[in-house]
């Protein structure tokens, strides 16, 4: 089936076949918890990243972008991916994942469009990876579910890349949607859909300062968390239990923050979805302050202009809680906001920003939540 439009055609001078979507994700609460097999509890946001496909004859493999230097194409050929350190990567990770699992990939054309931010902690290269798995699903016919989806982006992204990322990014692409928060058991990818009260509606903003997960401190922040693992003699930090607790305290610094994060992190996440289930906004917005409390001085993954937008936000009398939502160093902030208050409060906060010098945020999502 022919896609319509002329985006694609423009670039390859035919017609695409294939066009799948997936959007990206604001973290509610459960941040850092991913990659030592805890909670999370993230839901889907409007912008999207978008992929259409046309196969070839051939082995050539070429990917065009609207969202790269103002528009960008390389090429590599199927079964000859190296990492190259570019975006490409992403592309080359799928079909690299692909082809280990048994699927036989041929040449095609793609293009690829994205209203997901980069570098705003909104996963906007979970979005590419499983887009592009959607799209090469049906254009292959394979059979693979959404979870085997979430699972192949996540190999593209963590063995392919480089990116030390837990799985909650692809499992919130393939699998979240936006009236419901996504609770995800990130050892067993169980998973369930919590609708979002009706009363409150959420606002995401864009701090502008970006970040990038597969160099710096983040790699520091897991390599931290899995020496506290073996520090407390368990096999991930979400394995810490009553009994080993207490040990905490007694690591190095600043192995002891890390794993306090982690674990108190976890907890939030299991009462946040209480706190979801009675309605309790008030409760909710206590869990997402605290949360980022915890990030700014036990996981110290914020940054001070973030910092500033979270208070800002607080400082609203229809705001229930505020945090930074996704990996940190920069990025994103994501508040409870009573319905109807979002936009009202979104530009208040980005005015009160915007009065340091430099500094300037956007409202990426700020109306009622279906």
């Amino acid at each position: 089936m022919t896609v319509k439009g002329n985006g694609f055609e423009v670039v390859f001078g035919r017609p695409a076949k294939v066009l799948a979507e997936a959007p990206g994700r604001v973290n509610l609460i459960g941040e850092h918890t991913d990659y030592s097999g805890g909670y999370v509890l993230p839901t889907a946001i409007p912008q999207k990243t978008r992929v259409e496909l046309a196969p070839r004859e051939d082995r050539l493999i070429q990917v065009a972008t609207t969202n790269v230097h103002g528009g960008a194409q390389l090429s590599f050929r199927a079964g000859e991916e190296a990492r190259r350190g570019l975006w490409l990567d992403y592309i080359q990770g799928i079909t690299a994942v692909l082809r280990g699992r048994g699927a036989s990939i041929p040449g095609f054309d793609a293009r690829i469009e994205s209203t997901v931010p980069l570098g705003s902690g909104l996963s906007s290269s979970a979005s590419l990876l499983v887009a592009l798995a959607r799209a090469l699903r049906s254009m292959l016919g394979l059979a693979i579910d959404d979870v085997e989806i979430a699972q192949i982006a996540h190999a593209a992204e963590h063995d392919f890349v480089g990116a030390p990322v837990g799985t909650m990014d692809q499992m919130a692409a393939s699998l979240a949607d936006e009236s419901t928060a996504l609770f995800i058991d990130t050892r067993t990818l169980a998973f369930e859909r919590i609708p979002l009260p009706a009363e409150a509606e959420l606002l995401v903003v864009d701090s502008g300062v970006t970040h990038q997960h597969a160099s710096g401190d983040y790699k520091t922040r897991r390599a931290e968390c899995e020496r506290a693992a073996a520090a407390l003699g368990v096999p991930e930090l979400r394995d810490v239990d009553a009994i080993v607790e207490p040990r905490i305290a007694s690591l190095p610094a600043p192995l002891d923050r890390r794993a306090r994060h982690v674990v108190t992190e976890n907890a939030r996440v299991l009462a946040a979805v209480a706190a979801l289930r009675a309605g309790d906004l008030g409760r909710l917005g206590e869990l997402f302050d605290a949360s980022h409390r915890s990030m700014r001085d036990d996981f110290e993954v914020s940054v001070p202009a973030v910092d500033e937008l979270v208070e800002s936000a607080r400082a609203q009398p229809d705001v229930f809680g505020a945090r930074l939502t996704g990996g940190g160093f920069g990025g994103a902030i994501v508040a409870l906001v009573k319905r109807g208050r979002a936009a009202s409060v979104g530009r208040a906060v980005v005015e009160a920003y915007a009065r340091t010098p430099g500094r300037r945020a956007k409202v990426l999502v700020g109306g009622p939540v279906p």
